[in-house]
């Protein structure tokens, strides 16, 4: 597996699993109706973001990241980020692979800490993963992800120092 920076190619490859995965609503604070050219627009970055993909050895796309800033001005020296596996082509340490990527990155670039700002509670294989490369959580915010299948459940707020 390969971690490289999106192509606007790929694409045609993102969307579908995207869409499955912000449709379903159990993973993120996205619009569940999101349209094509509003979640290429969300997930796409221009830098000083970055997008990357992570793809097999015959090129096929595994899954996908996003990192930037968490905050402008004082704020914006620590980074977040947003990752999504191909549910096709999960636990074949996608996740953990695009994880390892992004925190290399953001420490490269001279981020001090990565945040994320909504992790759903009840998403427990990403909980794990970002336990197991130096995330804690800070807190969890009661009820404020209304999860299709669980309710209210709650979201937590996610950092380790870089």
């Amino acid at each position: 597996m390969t971690v490289r920076d999106v192509v606007p190619a790929d694409w045609a490859a993102i969307w579908p699993f995207l869409h499955r995965i912000v449709a379903a609503g159990e993973t993120y604070c996205y619009d569940r109706g999101s349209t094509e050219d509003q979640a290429r627009r969300l997930w796409l970055l221009e830098p000083p973001g970055r997008t990357v993909v992570a793809v097999d050895t015959e090129g096929a796309i595994l899954g996908t990241a996003n990192v930037h800033r968490n905050q402008g001005g004082p704020g914006a020296h620590v980074a977040t980020a947003s990752f999504m596996v191909d549910p096709a082509r999960a636990g074949r340490g996608v996740g953990r692979a695009l994880g390892e990527h992004v925190i290399g990155w953001a420490r490269a670039q001279g981020y001090r800490s990565m945040q994320f700002n909504a992790l759903v509670e009840t998403n427990t294989r990403a909980v794990a993963l970002w336990r197991s490369l130096g995330f804690r959580i800070l807190a969890t915010v009661p009820e404020a992800f209304d999860h299709p299948v669980h309710g209210y459940v709650g979201l937590h707020v996610m950092h380790r120092h870089l």
